[in-house]
């Protein structure tokens, strides 16, 4: 009996582990394209909700240093998924034809954040002021690299660059060092303020309303990922657009999820951070009209074809390898974007 007990009972345990791997949680390394700041609640919310452990998923978030590490990082298969800029995706598609190719499943930023940024007492009211003026942005900044598309839209000719070190740009640019700045305008206009100038004495020329319209910042999976687990995916982009209806319908209380990543944020500046995100490229006028997490192939073609002249790419973008749609979840789950705004 004993014998016959035994044999039950590693049967059971066989069983139970078996069905423990078969309900294993799919990890996921996740690369953000900067710090733990307002906008990153979009990802810490679903984490802390345990809306990617619901969907099957054992995601592990990282800060970031910018996107083209996100990018480097996701096509090396260091990291499974990540959060980039699609202009640097682009160029570092262009510019390595036979390297492993990350590819954009989904939208975020409907628009760039990117624009020039100075302080309205330097008389620089419209692009036109910038010709022949002192930008300052680090080498890898997007409004930067895709300043050439600004500069040609508005005319500007002349613009001499000083580049430093991120933290060093708001810096420069209140010390009067450099005439304006490029950048993410939810990041450096509230750096700008945290350096003592209010926000009403800064000119911020955002690059959508002046001709430059690229889309932004979008979720990137791994060519490995997409072969391998393409539902995993799936998994993720659902269980991410469930979590960004939270956080975009209560931003205040979406920012608890960031302060227990990194505990000595400013919690009312990084609301204003997140909200100012929302607003500009989130919750935008393009992105209710195209939809949430979506892009539209002529506005996308045009992106490729700006990027390719604009960085000088080694090759031409390719937008059938840049974006992959299939794997976005239903027209009822993206309905994350409010209502009559």
């Amino acid at each position: 009996m004993k014998k016959c007990f035994g044999f039950k009972s590693s049967v059971v345990a066989l069983a139970l582990t078996a069905l423990g791997a078969a309900h294993a949680a799919t990890p996921i390394k996740f690369q953000l394209d900067w710090r733990f700041e307002g906008p990153s609640a979009l990802f810490l919310v679903p984490a802390a909700k345990g809306y990617f452990k619901d969907a099957g998923l054992d995601v592990t978030i990282d800060s970031g240093n910018g996107s083209g590490g996100a990018v480097t990082r996701v096509a090396s298969g260091t990291y499974d998924m990540g959060f980039a800029d699609l202009a640097a995706l682009m160029e570092f598609q262009a510019n390595n034809p036979d390297a492993p190719k990350p590819v954009a499943v989904m939208m975020v930023y409907n628009n760039t954040p990117a624009s020039v940024m100075a302080l309205k007492k330097s008389g620089i009211k419209t692009p036109a002021d910038l010709s022949g003026k002192k930008l300052g942005a680090p080498v890898f900044d997007a409004g930067r690299r895709a300043f050439p598309l600004f500069a040609k839209a508005n005319n500007i000719t002349g613009a001499q660059w000083t580049a430093m070190d991120p933290p060093l740009r708001e810096t420069m640019l209140v010390r009067g060092d450099v005439d304006a700045i490029t950048g993410f305008t939810f990041t450096s206009l509230l750096n700008i303020e945290a350096r003592g100038v209010a926000a009403a004495d800064v000119t911020v020329l955002p690059y959508p309303d002046h001709g430059v319209k690229l889309y932004g910042n979008a979720i990137i999976a791994s060519p490995k990922m997409i072969k391998e687990n393409p539902e995993a995916i799936k998994a993720f982009l659902a269980a991410f657009a469930k979590g960004a209806k939270d956080v975009i319908a209560d931003p205040a209380k979406a920012i608890e999820a960031v302060k227990a990543r990194d505990g000595i944020i400013n919690t009312g500046l990084e609301t204003r951070r997140l909200q100012l995100a929302i607003d500009t490229v989130i919750n935008s006028p393009s992105a209710r009209e195209e939809g949430f997490g979506q892009v539209k192939g002529p506005r996308l073609a045009l992106m490729a074809t700006q990027v390719t002249e604009a960085f000088n790419t080694k090759s031409r973008v390719q937008v059938d390898t840049v974006w992959n749609g299939s794997f976005l979840p239903s027209a009822a789950v993206l309905d994350v974007l409010p209502k009559g705004k």
